[in-house]
């Protein structure tokens, strides 16, 4: 269990820090009803993305791409990237190097 607390990150989606080092973080973000969205933005970490469960529509730069349980891409930095729920689920993101900015 993970120590940090959940934090909302808009209507029916939250976020926490699952584990970190100042070379990696690894954060569960769950979105708990259809049509939840993941905000389009970009950082400048490379993230992994890890479906766990649930489907999700992603804008990834200039194209879109559904993903579902067990499935898994690398967004690189600076990539816009965002997603909708199409069905409620959580994804697992690692970010290298730590974002400093969820902690």
């Amino acid at each position: 269990m993970s120590h940090f607390p959940i934090v909302s990150t808009g209507e029916n989606v939250t976020r926490q820090v699952l584990s970190d080092h100042s070379d990696l973080m690894v954060v569960a973000f769950r979105f708990q009803a259809t049509g939840a969205i993941g905000a389009l933005h970009s950082h400048p970490h490379v993230q992994a993305t890890y479906v766990e469960s649930g489907r999700f529509r992603f804008t990834l730069g200039e194209r879109e791409q559904e993903f579902g349980p067990g499935d898994s891409f690398v967004i690189p930095s600076g990539q816009t990237h965002g997603c909708i729920c199409l069905e409620p689920g959580t994804l697992v993101d690692s970010f290298t190097p730590r974002r400093d900015d969820f902690l």
